[in-house]
């Protein structure tokens, strides 16, 4: 008999749920996981604590209902989508800590590109220009960590939501995916066209820079 194994990575903690061909919940683990405040307003979380708690209550959630990886045929992700990470693709170190969708330090930035721009990405996106979203975090990691703009732009750094980070982890690297619904979240998704937006990457304006920002991880 096959099984599915979903994944639940959230705020506060990641959950591995077992589930048989009719639905039931055969087994649950649980796993809290850090909040980290490093000022006001602030809100991270450490990228390999995701990845190990989620791994541990996998491992868990297996093992109360007696079961192997051979007896899954499927697994599934949920997770926090406008939490944001960014790595390395040789080594697979994150660079920062996950920036989470809870964290408002992009804030006056936003105001500014939505007073200039926020129709437009409003157009495409479907999203309101905020810092709850992905782009601005993206923006605020290569403005400020020193090098990390130029690394990202020499093809050396992968960025993604939670959702990509743990496809990665669980892949050993060979997958950079996401799907429409968390791409959706990144606020440089053009829910029209269903792609990654490569007019808002041309832009001649504020927002070219928090697009391409995305674009060039």
């Amino acid at each position: 008999m096959s099984f599915i194994l979903a994944l639940d990575q959230g705020t506060t903690s990641s959950r591995a749920i077992v589930f048989d061909r009719d639905g039931n919940v055969v087994s649950l683990g649980q796993k809290r996981i850090t909040q980290i405040y490093p000022q006001s307003g602030w809100v991270e979380h450490d990228p390999l604590e995701i990845w190990q708690s989620q791994l541990d209550t996998a491992v868990e959630a297996l093992t109360r209902a007696n079961l192997t990886g051979g007896n899954i045929a499927a697994v599934g992700i949920t997770n926090q989508r406008e939490t944001t990470l960014i790595w390395d693709r040789k080594t697979g170190e994150p660079i920062h800590n996950a920036i989470v969708w809870q964290d408002r330090r992009t804030s006056d930035i936003c105001n500014d590109i939505r007073e200039a721009h926020g129709d437009l990405i409003r157009s495409k996106t479907g999203l309101e220009v905020d810092a709850y979203f992905t782009a601005s975090k993206i923006k605020w990691l290569l403005d400020n960590l020193p090098g990390v703009r130029e690394r990202a732009e020499n093809g050396e750094l992968a960025f993604g939501t939670v959702d990509t980070w743990l496809v990665w982890k669980l892949t050993n690297g060979k997958l950079h995916i996401t799907d429409p619904s968390n791409a959706s979240r990144t606020m440089v998704y053009n829910i029209n066209t269903r792609d990654w937006d490569d007019a808002a990457h041309d832009l001649r304006c504020a927002a070219s820079d928090l697009a391409r920002s995305a674009f060039v991880v």
